[in-house]
């Protein structure tokens, strides 16, 4: 039974209940059976907040949905047909309809929050007329066809992975290109993903506070056996974020990490599309729980009323 050890516990102990299904963590929510939850859908905060007996705690998400492009395959190695792709999605209907408004367009592979953001970049406008003149010019007048991998969960980085690759696959069609959706149990979603079986994939990072935990770990030549889903290892980015790693000078290593922004965002490797708003679900009665910026919760100094 623990007690009060450094002034940092106030609770005799804690039950996980392991709930995968969203709808059920809210029912026992409303129905006090928790006291804390996670990653509420958009389509329930109103009811969640409209509970008497409930808080909902919100912070800027630390975080990125985004949509992977394997430049191995052909032809995703075109970057002609990346920028195409990447124009022909309509990310402000993503916005409304997987976020329903809870997170806030995506420009860079990490937060503005991120120290070294850059600030200055800007998103490819949504064009499909454009986008079906680079395919044509690429050699792709007719399309072609690509397999999409959606993940099967919900993730807090991306409350509805499903809805978002129909809704790319239906402005895909748009301008000729065939899309596949393939969805894995989740176990083994990154395992296929990690073998390439994929053309392009949707997926999330929750990073920490150093630019490398972005950049490096899904953009880097060394990660492309790893979390680089897009198997993308270009020189000139990839020395400019090492440089960063090794210098000892924060103003040095921001100018470096936003040069290597400014190549992620000309060679298109992904197409970013949002940073969720994190929503966490706390019965009132619960006293000094915060909202943890890296994703985690802790329970230090949390008690009950």
């Amino acid at each position: 039974m623990l007690r009060l050890i450094d002034g940092g516990v106030h609770l005799d102990g804690l039950i996980f209940s392991i709930t995968p299904e969203s709808k059920v963590r809210a029912q026992k929510m409303h129905l006090g059976e928790c006291h804390v939850s996670v990653s509420p859908k958009p389509v329930e905060l109103d009811t969640l907040k409209r509970d008497p007996s409930i808080q909902v705690m919100s912070t800027t998400g630390f975080n990125v949905g985004y949509l992977a492009y394997n430049v191995q395959k052909p032809p995703l190695n075109l970057l002609t047909v990346r920028q195409a792709l990447d124009m022909a999605i309509n990310k402000s209907n993503i916005l409304h309809a997987v976020y329903k408004g809870q997170a806030i367009p995506a420009i860079n592979p990490m937060p503005p929050t991120q120290w070294g953001y850059n600030a200055s970049l800007k998103n490819r406008p949504y064009n499909p007329a454009l986008a079906k003149k680079l395919l044509i010019k690429a050699g792709y007048a007719n399309g072609f066809h690509v397999k999409l991998f959606a993940m099967p969960i919900q993730r807090p980085y991306n409350p509805n992975a499903q809805l978002m690759a129909e809704m790319i696959q239906a402005d895909w069609k748009k301008i000729g290109v065939k899309v596949t959706i393939i969805t894995h149990e989740w176990g083994q979603y990154t395992k296929h993903a990690k073998l390439g079986e994929h053309d392009v994939m949707l997926y999330g990072w929750m990073g920490n506070a150093d630019p490398d935990t972005w950049l490096g770990t899904f953009l880097s030549c060394d990660a492309i056996k790893g979390n680089n889903y897009t198997k993308w290892c270009y020189k000139p980015f990839n020395d400019l974020i090492e440089k960063a790693k090794m210098s000892t000078q924060k103003t040095e290593r921001i100018k470096l990490y936003q040069q290597a922004q400014r190549i992620a965002k000309e060679q298109v490797p992904m197409t970013v599309l949002a940073h969720a708003i994190v929503h966490q679900p706390v019965q009132k009665n619960v006293v000094g729980f915060k909202i943890l910026l890296f994703g985690t919760n802790a329970f230090y100094g949390v008690s009950l009323r």
